[in-house]
């Protein structure tokens, strides 16, 4: 069963004013399904290319030619990471045929780490991120319970039989950190790197610390360093950094760290059952990681998102800015009925938000608890902010 992605439209509008469109994800996110099912709607016939597949990988051994055979066609490069010196080739081959839509590139790297590939084309080409499935890309399908336990990996997502998806996701964080960080350029042992992803999900939404977690894994700061940036730059950890500014007060600078998929999450905790999420230790923190993704993923690229913490010790989760202003102020609260905290009116008086909003996992509608403070589920406050 396909399930329709949320960037299907923008994909396909930005296919006729750029040369090259690039959908960049982390692996098994549906980012070949999402193009086989879209073939149909291009306005030319294309050619697929599977870089995992030596027949199609040999076919890129002489690749201007290749690309002068089929000019008039429509180029699809799947698992393009790991050719990174095709990119000088498209540009050349661009520059010579020139026409929108004529290369579709699928990733699962950052641009950083596909060796500037950006600077190579620049002008040339677009990114879009293809997340794990947002729940409002599900919510007829499945509860948000299941999705916050399952995760937005489309093949766990559909495993209703939790074994199997607990297999499904040892098989993929196997093949992450044993292969396809190797692939990018990543020689640490495997070993250390999935202990390092055990110790993140057990800090979820925690300040990154390297030191501490280099001395817990007996490596050194910057191997810590540069797994994490490895992690992120492959779309399985989210750095969120605090917003800073002068504003008299000392500012904690240290970003918070979080595993962004939600099953990953659990998976790595040993969690196997809702009830299980529900009496863990880290409830808030997990609930809290699940409302971030949830936003950052469904408010798209014209936003910018930080959290606050001053050395006081005042938080907020989640703000996010749009032409310099604070638009909102967000704090997840796993709880029925959320109390105002002097964290957060500290928060209003620092940012000045256009709302404060107190997350919570249901409610049949937003409403006041005091002034310029509300209450709402995440899909409720991206309904608000979006309107």
């Amino acid at each position: 069963m396909y399930i329709s992605r949320a960037i299907e439209k923008r994909f396909l509008d930005l296919l006729k004013f750029f040369p090259a469109v690039a959908i960049l994800g982390p692996r098994q996110v549906g980012k070949t399904t999402l193009v086989k099912k879209l073939r149909g709607k291009l306005t030319r016939e294309s050619v697929y290319i599977d870089l995992e597949n030596p027949v199609d990988y040999g076919a890129l051994s002489h690749p201007i030619e290749f690309f002068n055979s089929v000019a008039d066609k429509v180029i699809i490069i799947d698992e393009v990471q790991r050719k990174p010196d095709i990119f000088p080739v498209l540009r050349s081959v661009i520059d010579s045929n020139r026409w929108n839509g004529r290369f579709i590139l699928l990733g699962s790297a950052s641009p950083d780490l596909l060796f500037l590939s950006n600077e190579t084309l620049a002008g040339r080409i677009v990114y879009l991120e293809l997340t794990g499935l947002m729940f409002s890309e599900v919510r007829e399908l499945s509860s948000f319970r299941e999705h916050w336990m399952s995760g937005g990996f489309p093949d766990a997502f559909k495993q209703h039989q939790q074994s199997i998806r607990h297999e499904w996701l040892k098989s993929f964080i196997s093949t992450y950190v044993e292969r396809d960080l190797r692939i990018l350029g990543l020689n640490t042992s495997s070993l250390d790197l999935m202990r390092l992803l055990q110790m993140l999900a057990a800090q979820q939404g925690g300040l990154m610390n390297a030191s501490s977690l280099a001395n817990s894994l007996g490596v050194s700061s910057p191997t810590i360093s540069k797994a994490i940036s490895f992690f992120e730059k492959s779309f399985i950890i989210r750095r969120l950094t605090p917003w800073s500014r002068n504003i008299g007060k000392r500012l904690v600078k240290s970003p918070k760290v979080y595993v962004r998929d939600s099953g990953v999450v659990n998976y790595l905790l040993g969690l196997s059952t809702y009830e299980e999420i529900l009496k863990h230790p880290l409830l808030g923190h997990l609930w809290e990681g699940y409302v971030v993704e949830e936003i950052i993923n469904s408010m798209g690229d014209d936003y910018n998102f930080y959290f606050y913490r001053t050395q006081d010790g005042a938080e907020c989760d989640l703000v996010i800015f749009r032409a310099g202003e604070c638009i909102a102020a967000i704090d997840a609260k796993f709880s029925p009925q959320p109390k105002t905290t002097k964290s957060m009116a500290i928060t209003l008086q620092d940012l000045k938000p256009r709302r404060a909003y107190y997350v919570v996992p249901q409610n049949h509608t937003i409403y006041s608890i005091s002034e310029n403070q509300y209450v709402a589920t995440p899909w409720q406050i991206l309904r608000a902010l979006k309107s």
